[in-house]
């Protein structure tokens, strides 16, 4: 296990995840991480800590709610959130880490959020487990 750092545009936001070297990340169709670019790298929540700028996060929900779409007030940017699929941890933007190529491998799997979310959304939940 290894820890990487990241944040969001400004920095006002910075986190830390805990890591294998080797990873596995999502890549959504959906309609939201679709039209941002968002690369999902799930840990669970025992494995993720905010570092600064709580106080800057802003929340965005839709659809059922339970998912916690967070952004830093000033830039924008959604470096992590709570998923709905995995509302016991966080996924995090690959491409918020300071160093996303920092890795020994790096799995990408696609998901279909868009036509098939409801049916695949269990595929996810072991991400989460410590």
């Amino acid at each position: 296990m290894r820890v990487h750092a990241g944040g969001c545009h400004c920095g006002a936001v910075r986190f830390e995840i805990e890591t294998p070297e080797e990873i596995e990340v999502d890549d959504c169709n959906c309609s939201i991480c679709a039209m941002t670019g968002f690369q999902h790298l799930i840990v669970p929540a025992s494995r993720f800590r905010l570092v600064s700028g709580e106080d800057m996060l802003s929340s965005y929900t839709f659809n059922t709610g339970v998912a916690k779409h967070l952004f830093c007030r000033t830039c924008g940017v959604k470096s992590f959130y709570v998923p709905r699929s995995n509302p016991d941890g966080f996924s995090v933007n690959l491409r918020c880490l300071d160093d996303p190529k920092d890795f020994r491998a790096v799995k990408f799997a696609s998901f279909d959020g868009r036509a098939n979310w409801e049916a695949q959304a269990h595929t996810l939940a072991h991400r989460s487990q410590d």
